[in-house]
């Protein structure tokens, strides 16, 4: 039985921290920012368009988590084949899938949990839109109803997506992959006669 190396050990150690740390200061930094934009668009606008942001905002972190429980289900094998046949977004994918992990990680807590805090504090900007543009007897019920709504698009559309994420994994993740190769090569390169 070989020993096990105590510097590969800190090593490992040493980026784990680094990477909890580093998603630490860009979720707080990225929440923060989109917190901000959010609550000061929805404050200038319709109680429609304040609506169509808060559903935006949830949409988003439905999207995200399919993709986050797509990547950490899905198999390489596929895109092994898929990457030998030189099918645009399989390498890509084949990184995703690499780096489960991380990109679960960051897309189901990171975007998720940003979203999920976004909405909540859209859904109480919402709830303030309603009750100065309107003589409602009851101003907590507003609130709560908007909190309700929230959480229940939330839940709702998460559980519908993570079914829908681990059914069709193989074509999210490639979906992704083309996607992203399509972001890093957006001139696609003229074929020779």
């Amino acid at each position: 039985m070989a020993k096990s190396d105590p510097d590969a050990a800190k090593r490992q150690r040493s980026r784990a921290t680094r990477w909890v740390v580093s998603i630490f200061f860009v979720t707080m930094a990225v929440s923060g920012a989109i917190s901000l934009i959010s609550d000061e668009v929805m404050a200038n606008s319709s109680l429609v368009v304040a609506f169509l942001i808060l559903f935006v905002i949830i949409l988003v972190g439905i999207i995200f988590d399919i993709i986050g429980m797509a990547v950490a289900s899905a198999d390489e094998k596929p895109f092994h084949s898929m990457a030998s046949r030189k099918v645009t977004g399989a390498q890509e994918a084949i990184r995703l899938l690499r780096n489960a992990e991380r990109v679960s990680s960051i897309c189901n807590d990171v975007v998720g949990d940003i979203c999920g805090v976004v909405s909540g504090s859209a859904s109480a900007t919402i709830a303030t839109l309603i009750l100065t543009n309107t003589d409602i007897g009851w101003p907590r019920g507003v609130s709560l109803m908007m909190s309700a709504l929230a959480a229940g698009l939330t839940v709702g559309g998460k559980a519908i997506g993570k079914t829908f994420a681990v059914k069709s994994s193989t074509k999210i993740v490639h979906m992704v992959g083309w996607l992203l190769h399509s972001i890093q090569h957006p001139f696609p390169k003229k074929k020779k006669k």
